[in-house]
């Protein structure tokens, strides 16, 4: 699936982001390890995917435990309505606030206009930018820093 989100990226002119192949097996086991893989099912296919971290040194610093960090949310396109990926983030969003945490936190590709503006529209505000973030399977990337304060809402 996420090659399959890099595909779709690429055709959509958004090249700096996921590159077809850049992650395998190895990388989800480790994020399964440090944090939670979730997977979501529709009509008995997979939908999408999102990845849940308790800490992003990498990305925010040391941080008190204050937050869950998403990365990767991801459709699949070709089985999904409009939405899903929202529906996604709300489950993100009901997770970590079930383990007390009261922010959401998510880093996106600074380039990525169309990204950025879709976490502006659901609720999230610019915090901050990292530069030179380091990147599995690839070169160092920026990325703006992003949060939604879920007692807010």
């Amino acid at each position: 699936m996420r090659d399959d989100a890099a595909h779709w990226m690429l055709a959509q002119g958004i090249t700096g982001q996921w590159q077809p192949g850049q992650l395998g097996e190895d990388h989800f086991r480790k994020a399964m390890a440090g944090g939670e893989v979730w997977i979501a099912e529709a009509d008995g296919r997979v939908a999408g995917a999102w990845e849940l971290w308790w800490e992003d040194e990498d990305a925010w610093g040391p941080q008190p435990p204050v937050a869950g960090y998403v990365h990767r949310l991801m459709v699949d396109r070709s089985s999904t309505r409009p939405g899903t990926g929202r529906l996604l983030l709300d489950a993100a969003e009901r997770r970590i606030a079930a383990k007390g945490r009261t922010f959401v936190r998510l880093d996106c590709l600074a380039g990525n206009e169309r990204l950025n503006a879709y976490y502006l529209n659901v609720g999230y505000r610019v915090v901050g930018h990292k530069a030179g973030k380091p990147q599995p399977g690839g070169v160092p990337k920026s990325f703006t820093l992003m949060e939604k304060d879920l007692l807010s809402d």
